[in-house]
């Protein structure tokens, strides 16, 4: 596994209560990198609040909304990340249909692209697969499809991220 990086993801963190294996990209292993502060860090990503312990599940989302604390009969609001940037709001799961609507735009089959998001392929281009062959016979991971997958939307990322900003032109009134 040594060029192979993955992240095995525990059934209890699963909707379907299984173990997911999801090959890990370049970019993904920087981050991952980077965000491990010391080497006594259990998780990838700690709560800031509770020491050994991992962020909350719905930590990201709390971060992206603003927030309403109610003290003494006051209510006061902690703006969101979305509102800090002047951002549309937008959820977690809204950065999925992103990376995976990214995915098929640099050309990768839904097939693929399914995989990488845990989702069942019943049919691939024109050809319907038989649910039992993915369920029953075929308990291939699709590794190299994943990772190929996940490789394309990271050199896409660093494309975007490293990309000039295009000067926006001022308008006359």
């Amino acid at each position: 596994m040594l060029g192979h990086p993955r992240f095995d993801i525990p059934l209890k963190r699963v909707k379907k209560r299984r173990v997911i294996q999801q090959p890990l990209s370049d970019l993904a292993v920087e981050i991952i990198k980077e965000a491990l502060a010391s080497a006594d860090q259990q998780f990838v990503f700690e709560s800031p609040m509770y020491k050994r312990q991992p962020i909350h599940r719905k930590a990201m989302a709390d971060a992206l909304r603003s927030t309403k604390h109610e003290t003494n009969k006051n209510k006061t609001k902690t703006a969101g990340l979305c509102e800090l940037l002047g951002l549309r709001p937008f959820t977690p799961h809204d950065l999925r249909r992103t990376a995976a609507t990214l995915a098929g735009d640099l050309g990768f089959d839904d097939a693929a692209i399914a995989k990488c998001l845990d989702h069942a392929v019943t049919k691939k281009g024109d050809t319907v697969v038989p649910t039992v062959t993915g369920k029953v016979y075929n308990h291939s991971k699709r590794m190299k499809e994943k990772r190929a997958v996940l490789e394309g939307g990271a050199a896409e990322l660093r494309r975007i991220v490293e990309a000039p900003l295009a000067k926006v032109p001022e308008l006359s009134a």
